[in-house]
């Protein structure tokens, strides 16, 4: 090999690894947006592996569905717990509640979508549109979570008749409201803690992602980015929005219909 071609070898070598350049064509930000949506799978992938493991631990409920009522014995009917709707008394709607507040997370990823491309275009005013139809997606999640928790936790109208062991290790038989982390009328006290720590901590992520799609929205209608010359952050906000939105498809999936 000649000295000539050994000088190329080694300023090619030097011009990858002498620093400045983009892996796959992603910046630093996105890269490290990258790391820590892996670093946070792995996070909720042990969650529901948890979740799973404690839910195949208890019997299925063998009977009719219209004869369930909850038990320490075996765990209960997503669908027999969360068929209630807001504002809607006395009716029996299996998950569509559930259901809508998936339907608005999912829309709220498609105007993401749209907001990166807005992005891409450096068109500030549909960043600025597609960004709040985000945000009020979020929003709108958010607060159906709300109640959704407020229901699980006030309970039915009639309660159950449960014998438990209450926090100072006495056996204690009596009819049961709600969850609780002790005990709730709807199962086992795994299937409430479960609910509460799993839901609780996407509803946390959901917190965050509006946080941040707000001070996206709100740079992007002052000219932040138009002053920057480009609306990488739109982009890097998108990640953590879809991956949110992604990890709740899977909790829908193991919680509500297994």
């Amino acid at each position: 090999m000649s000295a000539h071609s050994t000088a190329i070898g080694v300023s090619s070598k030097r011009g990858v690894w002498g620093g400045g350049n983009e892996p796959l064509k992603a910046s630093y930000g996105k890269l490290m947006m990258w790391f820590f949506l892996l670093s946070d799978i792995f996070t909720f992938a042990a969650f529901l592996i948890t979740y799973l493991a404690i839910r195949v631990s208890y019997p299925a409920y063998a009977g009719p569905a219209t004869e369930f009522v909850g038990s320490n014995e075996y765990w209960p009917i997503p669908e027999l717990v969360f068929d209630a709707i807001p504002f809607v008394h006395g009716v029996h709607a299996p998950l569509v509640f559930v259901g809508i507040m998936t339907f608005i997370l999912i829309a709220s990823s498609v105007t993401m979508v749209l907001a990166v491309e807005a992005g891409h275009r450096n068109d500030r005013n549909d960043v600025v549109k597609w960004m709040l139809w985000t945000l009020v997606g979020g929003i709108t999640f958010l607060s159906c979570q709300a109640w959704e928790w407020s229901h699980f936790i006030h309970g039915s109208e009639n309660g159950v008749v449960l014998n438990y062991i209450n926090g100072i290790s006495q056996n204690v038989t009596e009819t049961v409201f709600g969850a609780n982390l002790l005990v709730n009328e709807y199962g086992p006290a795994s299937f409430a803690n479960l609910f509460f720590f799993i839901t609780g901590f996407h509803g946390f992520h959901v917190t965050i992602g509006v946080i941040l799609l707000f001070m996206v929205f709100y740079q992007a209608a002052v000219g932040v980015y138009d002053r920057r010359g480009h609306y990488e952050m739109v982009e890097k906000v998108g990640l953590y929005w879809h991956f949110v939105d992604l990890v709740w498809v899977f909790v829908f999936t193991l919680f509500y219909l297994i």
